[in-house]
């Protein structure tokens, strides 16, 4: 009885809000150039499962917009008035996820459709001491829905069972306009969730377009706020950020929105070095064109490449002290991800990955003996390998060693011992014929002094 009880309150709508309408335009699909084709069929099938069971589907968010702009969507997702646990029953093949924020994963082989339940517009929302939600998991209606959502662009609902189009709060007129506005005051919106100030930049630099002046007037008053958002899901966002193929556009509109400090806790420190925004926009846009070309992109090495200017001045600064160079690249390491690793969780398997490309850095210098041969068989030669082709682009590495590993990777067995004979020898292998030990002289007293200026 208490069950029902609780379920019926959750389900309950709640007063309207001054922004929520309760009327929509709606648009044919082939009015907006939409077609029914451009979507995902794995969505159309899922409305179609929970229209069968009784309840309202439509595809809602990035999927309308993208493909009402002409753009390939990522993904799709799905809104109902289903509940989660619904949901879970009409689909076999799909999983709950989520505390703070409930859906459904509804699985079609490789494809995962988002399936989440018309949220309410919360007036006593459990908030922290800033105002940021908690807890959405109230369900309402399709209009509470829309005006919950946070900008006009996305909360355009399509119907691909009547090929319909609902818009309630003007987003296809701010696509035309090519603007991005917040619905709702825009600060209480970025302080519910601050997450948002994020979304707006990456949004704006994707897809080309403006910030609408009074969504963009409290941003930079409320920047601090993203340092109070769990460094998990901080992560997963800007994740999207770099990863969206517009990853350097995403960056500039960060900095010209005075977002980026704090995210990448070094990263801005670097963007005001010259050299080191070089390196990072040579990085970005490589990974920007791999994208556009359909090609995959490491995380660990997109984090390499943001975070290796601070560690490639670490390093320097400790062999200056003393340090022989792999221990004081190590330590370089430890330093620069331990001051990341308070702001942004990256995750262990991406800084593992991080490592390792930055491990291997000082190996590509040693080419004499049998050093090349072991290291071309090093489960991540590629990414170092490419992580050195960006040094040598940024004139930090030379292009004679760039360009003797390629010729090395290329060559056959022989062809890879006549490199090996006429490398010169320089780097690593050098340095430790400069520090051999001295021989004991028989005519002085005392310890034979080591290399490093310890006693025997």
């Amino acid at each position: 009885m208490i069950r029902k009880l609780i379920g019926r309150l959750l389900r309950r709508p709640l007063a309207p809000t001054p922004q929520m309408r309760s009327h929509a335009h709606r648009y044919r699909g082939a009015e907006l150039g939409l077609s029914r084709a451009a979507m995902s069929s794995a969505a159309q099938r899922t409305c179609e499962g929970l229209h069968k069971a009784g309840f309202k589907a439509y595809i809602v968010g990035g999927g309308v917009r993208d493909s009402l702009l002409g753009l390939q969507p990522k993904d799709f997702d799905v809104a109902t008035n289903a509940t989660p646990q619904e949901v879970n029953r009409i689909f076999r093949r799909s999983r709950l996820i989520g505390r703070r924020f409930q859906i459904v994963h509804v699985l079609y082989g490789r494809e995962v459709i988002e399936v989440s339940t018309f949220r309410a517009a919360q007036v006593d929302a459990e908030t922290d001491d800033h105002g940021r939600v908690l807890r959405d998991n109230v369900w309402g209606t399709l209009e509470e829905d829309a005006a919950r959502r946070d900008f006009s662009v996305n909360a355009l609902y399509y119907d691909p069972i009547a090929d319909q189009v609902l818009d309630f709060h003007d987003g296809v007129r701010d696509m035309k306009a090519r603007v991005i506005r917040m619905i709702g005051d825009p600060a209480t919106r970025f302080r519910e969730d601050p997450v948002r100030l994020l979304r707006v930049a990456r949004f704006a630099a994707k897809l080309g377009f403006t910030i609408e002046e009074r969504t963009r007037a409290p941003m930079r008053e409320l920047a601090g706020l993203i340092s109070n958002v769990p460094s998990a899901r901080l992560f997963d966002e800007m994740l999207k950020l770099l990863l969206s193929g517009h990853a350097l556009a995403s960056l500039h509109q960060l900095r010209a929105e005075g977002l980026q400090h704090g995210l990448l806790p070094l990263l801005d420190l670097i963007l005001e070095q010259p050299d080191g925004e070089r390196f990072i926009s040579i990085a970005l846009a490589k990974t920007d064109a791999r994208i556009a070309e359909g090609r995959t992109v490491s995380p660990g090495f997109l984090f390499a490449t943001l975070l290796w200017e601070r560690v490639n001045a670490l390093w320097i600064r400790h062999r200056q002290a003393g340090q022989n160079p792999i221990p004081a690249l190590n330590l370089a390491i430890d330093e620069v991800l331990d001051a990341q690793a308070g702001k942004l969780a990256i995750q262990k398997r991406f800084v593992a990955d991080m490592r390792e490309i930055w491990s291997l850095q000082p190996r590509f210098e040693r080419r004499n003996g049998q050093a090349p041969f072991r290291l071309a068989e090093h489960m991540r030669l590629r990414a170092g390998y490419d992580f050195l082709l960006l040094r040598v682009e940024t004139g930090e590495a030379p292009a004679e060693l760039g360009q003797w590993w390629t010729d090395f990777i290329a060559a056959d067995g022989p062809g890879r011992a006549a490199l090996v004979e006429a490398a010169p020898r320089s780097g690593t292998s050098t340095a430790r014929k400069r520090r051999r030990r001295p021989r004991r002289q028989s005519d002085q007293g005392g310890p034979t002094p080591r290399p490093d200026g310890a006693s025997a």
